[in-house]
């Protein structure tokens, strides 16, 4: 008997004035006794169009026999999924970020609807982690996150490869450092089979965010896709389901502010994705916990970069894995007093708890430094301010680019002006590229920009160039360069006001980024009106543009 564990479910299962609802629940195979116990529902992202996606509805077979191995009923429904690797550099990649809040809407109007007792969420790409994530803050029921994994590297001409080494293949052609059958051979072997993209880019950082912040199983963010442990993994969700159902132990009740301080702790600590600090900011809101760019720029500055992870270092995810992966990590964070360890996660112990049963790393692993010999520090990801960006920007500055660059605007009107441009050969030694008009109102959706960034990587430009824009960053972008500036072009941000030959000071130990120009000139330019790029938009993105704030609160659209 469930015991009033169905406490929303027996809205519609239980109650005399329903027949019709008991009827419909009757047609998919439920009996009186199900009716007693609580209806759990499993949210898929999985689609076909995707590596991080594709095994995903497989997952939540095994999922849904988890639960009923404990004489529970779980119903699979799905939301939609953006491919990032696959829109990166097109105009779909304007829909990717609008996604999130799809998918938290989805998953919030399914299980409010249906009267679902608790959610399992089962996540691939990158907007399906904080899509999932604000769905919990918003639910509150008890709930699991189950990542689909990582994808297994890649191999051409003896070099491991991922989805990066594709973007960048395109820069060295372009540079005729390659030959166009090592291009394509690097094209046909970058991405071998299911999961998501393998450095620390923004699904596994995202990953790992949802493991700091304890709402998936331990090991669960690097438990690679294509691996025993994840479908052991997706075993035992019905018995963790079942707990937390029990103990009516819900998100709000596990995460606190401290998970969050956590969360980005680690995510400072492996190098992680810019776009964590969009996802985290909106996920916070959604938990109605008070995090702001502040909070990154206090944790950054008091924890070190460890992790030799790609896109700026050399490992990838299922390399970590096989040292101990995200526990291993976080052990060693809690012996440096980098973790706060009483934090409580769904496995219903604390994180001190959970850890106390890890190895952690051994002495022979080069993946993770000490603290004593970190590869930087401080932390990679830089919160700037200036009269650039008067509510902040993010930079991702790992040390390898140099912590200052100063140099002459060359300005494009959208990334796809920016990679014409690069491909003409425009973009020296010296150069502050400028792409405006692509922030989460202006693109619309903030578009993640990896095209031009490893463009310039490929050419080789990638310690001589710096690339700012009000757009976004995939988590595989490595080089000089500030995203999610704010305000952004198209709501009057001094960005839109930059010009060709423009001295630009980009600082990343001050923290700051300046347009060298006098007050009175700015004045001047400020007078005349911008020529705003006209962009036809409808539909979806036409709602997301009039909806969505600032990228400096994290591109919520709930306000």
């Amino acid at each position: 008997m469930s015991q009033g564990f169905n406490k929303y479910s027996k809205i519609v299962t239980q109650a005399a004035d329903q027949p019709a609802s008991q009827a419909m629940l009757h047609a998919i195979g439920l009996t009186d006794k199900d009716f007693q116990n609580p209806l759990i529902g499993i949210a898929s992202t999985g689609f076909e169009g995707n590596p991080c996606n594709m095994h995903l509805n497989d997952l939540a077979v095994d999922v849904k026999k988890s639960i009923a191995a404990y004489e529970w009923t779980g119903l699979i429904f799905n939301t939609i999924g953006v491919s990032d690797g696959i829109s990166m550099g097109t105009p779909g990649m304007r829909y990717s970020l609008p996604s999130r809040d799809i998918i938290a809407d989805s998953m919030e109007t399914v299980v409010n609807a249906q009267a679902y007792d608790a959610l399992v969420a089962i996540t691939g790409c990158d907007k399906n982690m904080p899509g999932a994530l604000i769905a919990l803050g918003r639910l509150d029921r008890p709930a699991i996150i189950v990542y689909g994994g990582t994808i297994a590297p890649g191999c051409y001409m003896d070099e491991k490869l991922d989805i990066v080494s594709a973007f960048e293949a395109l820069g060295k052609k372009q540079a005729g450092t390659i030959t166009e059958e090592h291009f394509k051979g690097v094209v046909q072997n970058a991405c071998p089979g299911p999961g998501a993209c393998g450095g620390m880019y923004t699904a596994n950082t995202m990953a790992s965010t949802i493991e700091a912040l304890g709402l998936c199983l331990p090991y669960g963010a690097s438990n690679p896709a294509n691996s025993t442990e994840k479908r052991k993994e997706c075993e035992a969700v019905g018995k963790a389901i079942r707990y937390l159902i029990e103990n009516d132990l819900t998100p709000r009740k596990i995460v606190s502010k401290k998970s969050f301080e956590n969360a980005i702790a680690l995510i400072t600590v492996l190098g992680g994705s810019t776009n964590a600090v969009l996802h985290v900011l909106a996920v916070a809101h959604a938990f109605d916990i008070d995090v702001t760019l502040q909070d990154f720029a206090e944790i950054s500055a008091k924890t070190p970069y460890l992790a030799d992870l790609k896109p700026s270092g050399k490992y990838l995810m299922e390399d970590l894995h096989l040292r101990g992966g995200i526990p291993a990590v976080m052990k060693l964070m809690l012996e440096e007093g980098l973790l706060h360890g009483d934090c409580m996660t769904i496995t219903g112990k604390t994180l001190v708890e959970n850890l106390s049963e890890v190895q952690g790393f051994s002495e022979d692993q080069d993946i993770v430094r000490p603290v004593s010999n970190p590869i930087k520090a401080t932390g990679h990801l830089r919160i700037l301010f200036g009269n650039l960006a008067e509510e902040g920007a993010v930079a991702k500055i790992t040390g390898k680019e140099g912590e200052l660059f100063e140099g002459t605007a060359r300005v494009y009107e959208g990334e796809f002006d920016a990679n014409d441009g690069i491909a003409r050969g425009e973009i020296k030694a010296g150069d502050v590229v400028v792409i405006r008009y692509e922030g989460p109102k202006g693109g619309p959706g903030m578009p993640e920009m990896l095209k031009p960034t490893s463009a310039i990587m490929g050419a080789g430009l990638g310690k001589e160039v710096a690339l700012i824009t009000d757009g976004r960053f995939s988590g595989g972008t490595h080089g000089f360069v500030v995203g999610h500036i704010s305000p952004e072009a198209k709501e009057g941000g001094l960005l839109a006001y930059v010009k060709n030959g423009d001295r630009i000071k980009i600082d990343a130990r001050a923290n700051t980024i300046e347009l060298l120009v006098s007050d009175e000139e700015i004045a001047k330019r400020k007078k005349e009106k911008p020529v705003v790029p006209d962009r036809k938009i409808s539909g979806s993105l036409k709602k997301y543009a009039k909806l969505v704030s600032s990228a400096s609160l994290g591109c919520i659209t709930d306000l």
